[in-house]
């Protein structure tokens, strides 16, 4: 198998392109000075992915941005911190404002000449547009959480693209799925028969950060440190 088999490129956004563990950790900050006890960022991290996942359960049509000031009350009110309305819908609003890795402006403009580029992402689109200033591209199509009424790893986010995808006269086979967890969003591809590329951001990093470990037997068909080794790796098979 090869990148140059597939047409389309279907991406996760935040935690892929959009570095949204430094978003989520400088966005806790507020909440983490007011602890009593000292807690490190991956410990940050852990109690995120443990409450983001079950309010996506609970609320599936709700906003992003308000899922995210629940969220911020549940760890607020695990880590027995106080904080009030303003501070919850606060962190909830700083999605728009996460950064971008360094290297996905350039590796998307690369790959854009070669591939259509679609979005599945958990976000809802005010707060991508926001962020879509950072990624340098157009895509081809956009999906979010908001367009579903649920979020992944459900898969109706993934039957709902590929619904899509396939008016538009492509086959799963067309399709290569690009993202960084393993839980959200290889294990739901893995399901469906989609073949997928890990990006995978915290190889360096024990655990798996903002997002909950994924289920055994996952698995995918590429793995790359980077968006810059994936490019790397396309163009090495041009070269032949």
């Amino acid at each position: 198998m090869r990148l140059t088999d597939f047409k389309v490129l279907t991406f996760d956004c935040y935690g892929t392109l959009i570095d949204w563990e430094a978003g989520i950790a400088t966005a806790l900050q507020p909440l983490l000075r007011k602890c009593q006890v000292a807690r490190s960022r991956e410990d940050a991290l852990e109690a995120f992915a443990r409450h983001e996942t079950a309010q996506e359960v609970e609320t599936p049509g709700m906003l992003y941005s308000e899922l995210l000031a629940r969220v911020h009350r549940r760890i607020g009110e695990e880590w027995r911190v106080t904080a009030g309305d303003q501070e919850h819908h606060a962190f909830g609003a700083t999605v728009g404002e996460w950064p971008a890795f360094p290297d996905t402006g350039a590796a998307l403009l690369y790959l854009k000449h070669f591939y259509k580029l679609v979005i599945l992402s958990n976000v809802y689109r005010a707060s991508f547009a926001r962020g879509h200033e950072r990624l340098g591209v157009d895509f081809d199509a956009v999906y979010t959480a908001e367009d579903i009424g649920a979020y992944k790893p459900d898969l109706r986010n993934f039957r709902y693209m590929l619904d899509r995808l396939r008016a538009s006269g492509h086959t799963e086979n067309d399709i290569l799925h690009v993202a960084q967890s393993l839980f959200h969003d290889h294990a739901p591809a893995n399901a469906l028969g989609l073949h997928s590329a890990w990006i995978d951001r915290r190889q360096d990093v024990e655990g798996s950060g903002a997002t909950l470990p994924p289920p055994p037997g996952v698995h995918w068909d590429f793995r790359f440190a980077s968006m810059t080794e994936l490019v790397e790796a396309h163009r090495n098979e041009l070269r032949g």
